[in-house]
């Protein structure tokens, strides 16, 4: 067979990589499993064939165009949560939720960062404050489709856990903004809580700027847009405001994908409802498909960037339990911030425990990030973030069933008896 063109090899890849994600998908559907953990596993038996023999496809990991593809899909996503949380929803969330989230953040963030400084003493600070930001992620998406799939999104543990999942997100992406920017900008001996807070408030006022852009702006020039004949506006329109707002991310020294995240935010139904009236989908699910064929080329993409040679070595082993082990009991912690009595503290700690997309995308970031030309996440890091995702999400949905129903039970079987009040706290 003679050598490809350039072209001809790049949708054979896709090709191979769309229809082992989707098959990948498919079994973790089967299984009572999120379709990302497929789609990980897949990328993960694909970027390991070299260790049997196989090396046709060790290219993929490093080419250039299916790079791009992934962060394109990466963007898609995260814009897809941000269209799925609005300010609103973490206004109207309730202390517990608000405790909750703030206490999810914080305790990973501190055992992450004491974890790294343990089993990593020579990294530095950008690593360590890096990993525990890592710890922080939540996945939102994966938690809240568990939820529905089991059928009990109106208990008061899933407002709760929804709640704070949302908070971790918003906040989660602007600790993300805040490293990555100072990682970006700042050298190694010059790191202060001066440059922190710069890129912090640069990272804030980000955000800030692209709702007051949404509120103000956006719905105007939606609602000129309406007017067009052409098929697919609305989409389009989007998309584009996912790119621009991505690139002036980038320009600002931040993350692309705190842009794409603050226009999903920005854009909320009520500035496009002349779309909607007029027969077409709401913006989160008419992207469906272009986010169904982009973003699993991301999740793909990071199975095969996880080296399995190097969860041979037991410290590496070692440091991905660790990692796991710290990013469950912090987020069990985040319990302890339920207030009151009639919620369970324990089942709302499981449920903030996976991480999901957003842990991914956390550690595909920091491969991207390097400092005095030392990258940030190094492939054996890397690899432990990966399983620490995996087990966290493999782990603690199942749990999050089995204690839900159990609740349930206890519940229908109380108010069941005469007399009987409300159930009180089981945390």
């Amino acid at each position: 067979m003679g050598v490809l063109e350039p072209v001809a090899q790049i949708v054979l890849w896709m090709a191979i990589i769309l229809v082992t994600a989707k098959l990948g998908a498919e079994i973790a559907l089967r299984a009572g499993q999120p379709p990302v953990l497929g789609e990980l596993i897949v990328g993960i038996i694909l970027g390991n064939l070299g260790l049997l023999g196989f090396h046709a496809l060790d290219a993929v990991k490093t080419d250039a165009v299916i790079n791009a593809l992934a962060q394109i899909g990466v963007l898609i996503l995260v814009f897809t949560i941000g269209l799925r949380s609005t300010i609103a929803q973490m206004m109207k969330v309730g202390t517990s939720s608000l405790l909750a989230a703030v206490l999810g953040l914080a305790v990973p963030f501190a055992l992450g960062w004491g974890v790294s400084a343990w089993l990593l003493p020579d990294a530095g600070p950008y690593v360590h404050l890096y990993l525990g930001a890592a710890m922080t992620a939540t996945g939102v998406a994966v938690i809240g489709r568990a939820l529905h799939d089991i059928g009990l999104t109106h208990m008061p543990e899933a407002h709760v856990i929804m709640g704070a999942a949302v908070i971790d997100d918003i906040m989660g992406f602007i600790i993300l903004a805040t490293l990555s920017g100072v990682i970006s900008t700042v050298g190694r001996g010059a790191f202060s809580l001066f440059s922190v807070g710069i890129v912090m408030a640069k990272a804030f006022a980000f955000l800030g700027g692209a709702l007051i852009l949404g509120r103000y702006l956006l719905g105007r020039l939606l609602r000129l847009a309406s007017k067009m004949k052409g098929s697919g506006i609305l989409l389009v329109a989007g998309i584009a405001f996912c790119f621009i707002m991505s690139f002036l991310a980038s320009l600002a020294g931040l993350e692309p994908v705190i842009g794409a995240f603050a226009a999903g935010l920005s854009l909320e139904k009520p500035h496009y409802r002349s779309f909607l009236q007029k027969g077409e989908l709401p913006l989160e699910e008419a992207i469906e498909p272009i986010a169904a064929t982009l973003v699993p080329v991301f999740f793909v993409l990071m199975g095969m960037r996880t080296d399995l040679k190097a969860l041979a070595d037991p410290g590496i082993l070692g440091f991905a339990a660790l990692l796991t082990a710290v990013a469950v009991a912090g987020k069990l912690a985040s319990g302890l911030g339920v207030l009151g009595k009639g919620v369970d503290r324990l089942a709302v700690g499981i449920g903030l425990v996976p991480r999901g997309a957003v842990g991914l995308i956390f550690a595909g970031v920091g491969l991207t990030l390097s400092v005095e030309g030392r990258p940030i996440v190094t492939p054996s890091t890397f690899s432990a973030l990966v399983i620490m995702v995996i087990l966290t999400t493999l782990v603690a949905l199942p749990l999050m069933k089995r204690r839900m129903d159990l609740l349930q039970r206890r519940r229908e079987t109380l108010h069941s008896r005469p007399g009987e009040g409300a159930p009180m706290d089981m945390g």
